[in-house]
């Protein structure tokens, strides 16, 4: 049973189209073929939020988290993290590192520090107990870092898809913003992966590994060519990370 749970998350980015990833998230929700759906309210803060998150996700099955910004991967991932302990990889598609501290953060958005927060270093309030090894995270599509974030990605030694190691099992996140040309997205940047190059890489990963949570973030619609292009991207990426089960 795949189940989605629609996030409609935006404070923690600071973009100017932010707002429209309300509506982003309810589209992709509903690209999701043949799956129970899931709304979550969003609370005053983020913090609220990430707790109503925790809550509405399902004890088994397949879960698709449809953001909203980045940050809704908080809960989703800290619960597979949770079930899977030192197993679980996460393989982070996204132009950006999202690897940024309270102290570091240029911006003090939190969508630019929700994998660095998953890592154990972020906004006390929402460091998840456990957190992420550097190890147990794979960077692909990443191609504009901060100063901080390179530094902390040279220390901690953080690689890419070929550094998973053989028997993990995978949590895919996607930020749309890892593809060429999309301007959907609050912070676009060229260089990206097309949507084909896009699910070659993670039909590759699927070959190897067992997928248990996908994350779709930060679609921002603007431009119909993008929703044309999404309503074929979604179904094939959920398709491929749900038939990894039957392995």
């Amino acid at each position: 049973m795949v189940t989605v749970v629609e996030v409609p998350q935006w404070r923690g980015s600071l973009s100017p189209t932010a707002p429209r990833l309300v509506e982003g998230a309810a589209r992709v929700a509903a690209m999701v073929p043949r799956a129970r759906h899931v709304r979550v309210e969003t609370g005053a803060t983020l913090r609220e939020t990430a707790d109503r998150v925790r809550r509405a996700l399902p004890d088994d099955g397949f879960t698709v988290t449809a953001g909203g910004d980045c940050g809704v991967e908080l809960e989703p991932i800290a619960a597979a993290l949770r079930r899977y302990g030192d197993r679980l990889a996460v393989v982070w598609f996204d132009a950006h590192g999202d690897l940024n501290s309270p102290a570091t953060s240029p911006s003090g958005a939190f969508h630019g520090m929700i994998l660095r927060t998953l890592l154990g270093e972020g906004p006390p309030d929402l460091v998840p107990a456990p957190a992420l090894r550097p190890g147990q995270v794979a960077m692909v599509g990443t191609r504009c870092l901060d100063p901080g974030e390179e530094e902390y990605i040279r220390g901690k030694g953080i690689g890419g898809a070929e550094t998973i190691d053989a028997d993990a099992v995978l949590y895919i996140h996607v930020d749309l913003d890892v593809l060429d040309g999309i301007t959907s997205v609050g912070y676009p940047e060229p260089g990206g992966l097309s949507p084909e190059a896009l699910s070659a890489a993670v039909a590759d990963l699927t070959t190897r590994h067992e997928v248990v949570g996908l994350g779709i973030t930060e679609y921002a619609p603007a431009d119909p060519k993008d929703e044309h292009m999404l309503r074929l991207l979604v179904p094939d990426l959920v398709g491929l990370c749900t038939a990894t089960g039957a392995r």
